[in-house]
């Protein structure tokens, strides 16, 4: 199916236009907001047009990351509050089950093109940069939720858990990104 974008820039007439007008957007925000015209912006404001694809993956890979953060919150949370497991088995659990999600939504949305790879492979490749993730995670779940949350009950281990979270995505995406998905 071709959209609209595609019509206006299927032949490269519209592409310059199309970018300009997303440059000078941004370069306009940019503006109201600073007052002025910053060279900085303008080059970020390049660079998003330039890396628009990769920007676009960025964004879904964290709607995607999204979706798994409220999938391994609830599990966690079922886990302690409900099956009284300790935060290390039940950290453990959600991780597995949130990464799973992660994967199958990443292969179908962020990295369509990933389908044309084998299954197999790339669930053990996304499995491994995982278990970094899980690392990273537990080491910093844990820690914070003794050392840092300490006595600060539910709240506590959320936050310990939120921080956690954001940490592993970076390191989940750049892990991903130049291993499991390279190439696309």
């Amino acid at each position: 199916m071709v959209e609209p974008d595609d019509q206006l820039c299927a032949d490269g007439a519209g592409a310059g236009l199309q970018e300009s007008l997303i440059t000078r957007l941004v370069a306009d925000v940019a503006t109201r907001v600073g007052g002025q015209r910053p060279g900085r912006i303008r080059t970020l404001a390049s660079w998003i047009v330039k890396n628009r694809r990769e920007v676009d993956r960025f964004v879904r890979f964290g709607l995607v990351g999204t979706l798994g953060t409220v999938v391994d919150f609830s599990v966690l949370n079922a886990l302690i509050l409900g099956l009284h497991l300790t935060k290390f088995w039940a950290n453990t659990c959600s991780f597995s089950v949130a990464a799973l999600s992660n994967f199958i939504w990443n292969r179908l949305w962020t990295f369509p093109e990933s389908r044309a790879r084998p299954f197999g492979r790339q669930l053990a490749q996304f499995f491994a940069v995982s278990v970094g993730g899980y690392a990273i995670n537990q080491a910093l779940f844990l820690s914070l939720d003794r050392w840092v949350f300490a006595g600060w009950g539910t709240l506590g281990y959320n936050l310990a858990k939120a921080i956690a979270i954001v940490v592993v995505l970076f390191w989940n995406f750049g892990a991903n990104r130049i291993w499991t998905y390279r190439g696309l």
